[in-house]
């Protein structure tokens, strides 16, 4: 008998913007791609993003992002292209059960808080707002302005979760990796898609 598919299978956007925390990044894309609840994910990285994976994870370029990410091609993952507007993730109309933007930079943040939908991860979470999806905007900045935290605050009125980039040491991770590990697996967890090897206090 043919194996039956997950009973909740999910499509997800996940965006990477232009602050520090790359290993975050790859430490979600590695989660979701082994994960079969999921079946698709659509990922946007900024030309920013670029910049940090090149300086953090010395990956460069913009080609076959996602393979150099995880070190495997994926099934799952599509690239799409910061600057297309056109893109599936624009439109309300397609599908998408949530998004995720890590790490969210301020000037992403605020663009998200304002609407101004200046190119494809602003535009796919105005949708994703819209149409009451959730959407979660893992902040990486330190200290905080009062401009960011008025725009955390317009963004969360509007329905974002504010879910700030801090990794746990209760776990007493062995390493960086499994730092990022632990974090990808509570964002995870917040969509609705708890991971089996994720740390549970207690």
């Amino acid at each position: 008998m043919p194996s039956q598919p997950p009973a909740a299978t999910k499509t997800l956007t996940i965006a990477a913007t232009g602050a520090s925390g790359a290993l975050f990044t790859r430490a979600l894309l590695q989660a979701v791609e082994k994960d079969a609840r999921v079946k698709t994910v659509n990922f946007i990285a900024s030309d920013n993003a670029l910049r940090v994976f090149a300086e953090e994870l010395e990956i460069k370029g913009r080609s076959d992002l996602v393979p150099r990410m995880l070190g495997v091609k994926s099934k799952k993952i599509r690239q799409q292209n910061n600057d297309d507007i056109g893109a599936n993730v624009a439109s309300g109309s397609y599908p998408t059960d949530a998004m995720i933007i890590l790490p969210c930079s301020m000037g992403t943040l605020a663009g998200i808080a304002h609407g101004l939908a200046r190119n494809l991860i602003e535009r796919a979470a105005d949708v994703t707002l819209k149409e009451k999806r959730p959407l979660v905007l893992c902040v990486r900045e330190t200290p905080l302005n009062r401009v960011h935290i008025r725009n955390m605050d317009w963004a969360a009125e509007a329905g974002a979760t504010i879910y700030p980039l801090i990794p746990t040491f209760y776990n007493l991770p062995k390493d960086f990796d499994a730092m990022a590990h632990q974090f990808a697996c509570r964002v995870l967890a917040f969509i609705g898609l708890q991971q089996d090897d994720a740390y549970v206090w207690g």
